[in-house]
């Protein structure tokens, strides 16, 4: 920690006040927070913390104000988004500020690997998820299946023995390259390569991805939200379109107060080619370069990311420490519904698509969905997507 005595006596006697941001969560998330930066303020009464909701165009208005040099001290950044930020020098790196008792050690290191630029840390994770299997252990009991599937083969017979039964589909299936990207790479495939230009569309690749199509396709098996009417992967599996679904540990609360009598349980996601993987989404504070009271804003980011102030913010189950030790202590590795989840966490694909991840992400699901429904085949689609994405990187640079 920051030795308070290094501040001047007029910063202690006047107080100092420390901007944070983030996105709007639902209410309980935002309720939370508040508490945790209340005890903040207790155990630290010469700062004020003026936390501020950017409801719409989170990244955009973040952005305009780090221009305009109007930005926050501290503020959520989101995995995805954090190289392009990183690479702008509008970021303080936070090496020179982390001391022993902070133990850096205790973070997961997949998870802080995604905020390290050029071997320096620019953020330290909130919390994370990665996904898992749901299924419905109804639809399960009902065929003999005692199991969840452990390979993709598995999988894709269980979807064929499970649909037209109790549930109209066996999968639901969500396409976006969110949730695509570890198929991906389960073949050797990867999203960008070294300067950040889309790589998706070569052979390893589209083997992972072969199997989307294969099994909405040919087996019929699996769903997309649209194709049920409905709105997510969780509602589909909520509202027993489909007996299985891979999902964040964000649809454990939202399945539990929206579906009550559902019995369903969870699972890491099968194997592919033998190969264990998932992906795993995380945000950081961070620390604007122009902050005018560093010491100060680096007092709240190791709150909020140290041991206690974790503890409080992850306590409830809606989302996972990033530290080890507070994991441990919470026993998420031992809850029956999370366990999946943090299982999942040191061999999971990060979700990032490197400096300019907008190109990436919606040329990739654009085609992807085309070449689901039939529209062009699987290759044809990703080398358009791959070229079109690249083509716009390529106007940005």
């Amino acid at each position: 920690m920051i030795i308070w005595h290094s501040l001047s006596l007029s910063q202690i006697s006047t107080g100092v006040t420390v901007k944070l941001s983030g996105w709007g969560g639902n209410q309980v998330e935002q309720k939370l927070l508040k508490q945790v930066i209340q005890d903040f303020e207790t155990q630290h009464p010469q700062i004020k913390v003026k936390y501020e909701v950017i409801s719409d165009q989170y990244m955009d208005v973040i952005k305009t104000r780090l221009i305009g040099e109007a930005a926050p001290d501290v503020f959520y950044l989101d995995a995805l988004e954090a190289p392009f930020l990183m690479s702008q020098n509008v970021l303080e790196p936070l090496d020179g500020y982390i001391t022993p008792e902070f133990d850096l050690a205790d973070f997961e290191p997949n998870l802080l690997n995604s905020f390290k630029y050029q071997n320096q840390i620019y953020g330290f994770p909130k919390d994370y998820s990665t996904l898992s299997l749901f299924y419905n252990k109804k639809a399960f009991a009902n065929l003999g299946l005692n199991s969840p599937p452990k390979t993709w083969e598995e999988l894709r017979s269980y979807s064929r023995q499970l649909t037209g039964k109790l549930n109209k589909y066996g999968f639901g299936e969500v396409p976006e390259l969110a949730r695509q990207a570890y198929k991906i790479k389960a073949f050797g495939g990867q999203i960008i390569g070294k300067n950040d230009n889309a790589t998706f569309a070569r052979e390893p690749g589209l083997q992972g991805l072969q199997l989307v199509i294969d099994q909405y396709q040919k087996d019929r098996t699996s769903a997309q939200k649209s194709d049920v009417g409905t709105n997510s992967g969780s509602e589909m599996f909520g509202q027993g379109k489909v007996a299985m679904v891979i999902e964040g540990n964000w649809a454990l609360t939202y399945l539990q107060e929206t579906f009550p009598n559902l019995e369903f349980a969870t699972a890491e996601v099968p194997t592919i080619n033998d190969k264990k993987n998932t992906m795993v989404f995380t945000v950081a504070y961070v620390m604007n370069k122009q902050a005018k009271h560093k010491a100060e804003a680096w007092e709240l980011i190791s709150y909020l990311t140290g041991k206690a102030g974790m503890e409080k913010w992850t306590g409830t189950g809606f989302a996972l420490p990033t530290r080890k030790s507070v994991a441990e202590k919470l026993g998420y590795d031992r809850d029956t519904l999370r366990s999946p989840f943090v299982s999942g966490v040191s061999y999971a694909t990060p979700w990032q698509a490197g400096k300019y991840p907008a190109a990436i992400v919606n040329n990739f699901d654009n085609q992807f969905i085309s070449a689901l429904l039939g529209e062009q085949p699987l290759k044809q689609a990703m080398v358009r997507a791959e070229n079109a994405a690249n083509q716009e990187i390529t106007a940005m640079e």
